[in-house]
């Protein structure tokens, strides 16, 4: 049984290809998006589990993209995580505040991001 539909926007190649590697190892199913508009898309069409944003994109940044998700009652539900090399002091608290779920730092620990995602989706309540 697969372990839920997974998003992941993020623009670098290798990044993306790393994720999305250790989900499907781990039974993910796995969708992708190459920028916030495709995510959004995609989101929106596939209505995943969980949604892992980067911060750092071309045109509409990832806390956007947050913000634009969580102002739609479709996807406002969708937990979404972000996926960033942005670690600095106050980085955090921006993303919360535009409506994530969690933040996870990159380089991503390989060992531990499949068991982080597993984490954030246990951590949303049940049902509607």
């Amino acid at each position: 049984m697969a372990e839920g539909k997974v998003l992941i926007v993020e623009d670098n190649p290798i990044n993306m290809e790393l994720a999305q590697d250790l989900l499907e190892v781990r039974g993910f199913e796995v969708l992708t998006a190459t920028s916030a508009e495709e995510g959004l898309h995609v989101a929106h069409s596939e209505l995943p589990d969980i949604v892992l944003m980067d911060i750092s994109l071309p045109a509409m940044d990832g806390l956007e993209a947050i913000r634009r998700l969580k102002q739609e009652p479709d996807t406002r539900p969708i937990p979404v995580v972000c996926m960033t090399a942005h670690a600095m002091e106050g980085d955090m608290e921006m993303a919360m505040q535009a409506g994530a779920a969690g933040y996870i730092t990159k380089p991503i620990n390989t060992r531990e991001f499949a068991n982080q995602v597993t984490l954030h989706l246990k951590k949303q309540p049940q049902g509607d």
